[in-house]
């Protein structure tokens, strides 16, 4: 149990039995009347978010959610086995746990999972990856100039849009948040 003063970015509570993750927050205190705790919630499982808001100094129920790194070894089927780097045990996720992050999710990699009662509830991968361009268009001459933009096919399977003048067995770094072309690795 927290207090709406204890709320901070990233804190999993448990509300109704569902788990929500604190994504924002902010204390208002008015001028008239009580203070209270101006929350924007996202369901753990679905993503959903929601606008909650709690009078201050009300007693709240934190979820204990334990954030591992884990390495990402293979696919088996439906599942994706990742392994605990520390005690080398290996888990198997889902496919909707691991969900868009399998756009841009190579074997050996490194992420950050999140159980619940053993239980996992999502994968996070680092803000940007490194990945090789499989096969891109190539850019014409005369469009260099304008700053235009091609698909491309990472290794991963993914496209993404990259500017003209990137060629096959290109290495990236690709933002897995929105998918979007951060530059050249060289």
């Amino acid at each position: 149990m927290a207090t709406t003063n204890d709320l901070k970015n990233g804190l999993v509570l448990n509300i109704d039995n569902q788990l929500w993750q604190v994504v924002e927050f902010q204390h208002v205190k008015p001028g008239k009347g009580p203070a209270f705790v101006r929350t924007k919630l996202k369901a753990v499982l679905s993503g959903k978010v929601v606008d909650k808001t709690f009078n201050a100094g009300v007693k709240v129920e934190t979820a204990n959610v334990d954030k591992r790194d884990m390495q990402y070894l293979y696919r088996d089927g439906d599942s994706w086995i990742f392994m605990d780097t520390s005690s080398y045990d290996q888990i198997p996720i889902s496919d909707a746990v691991v969900g868009d992050n399998a756009k841009y999710l190579l074997e050996n990699q490194n992420a950050m999972v999140a159980t619940h009662d053993g239980a996992p509830l999502y994968v996070e991968l680092p803000a940007s990856v490194e990945l090789l361009i499989t096969y891109t268009e190539p850019g014409l001459q005369g469009d260099r100039s304008t700053g235009g933009t091609k698909p491309a096919t990472l290794e991963t399977g993914a496209e993404i849009q990259v500017p003209l003048f990137i060629e096959n067995n290109t290495r990236v770094k690709v933002d897995t948040r929105d998918g979007s072309y951060l530059g050249r690795i060289n």
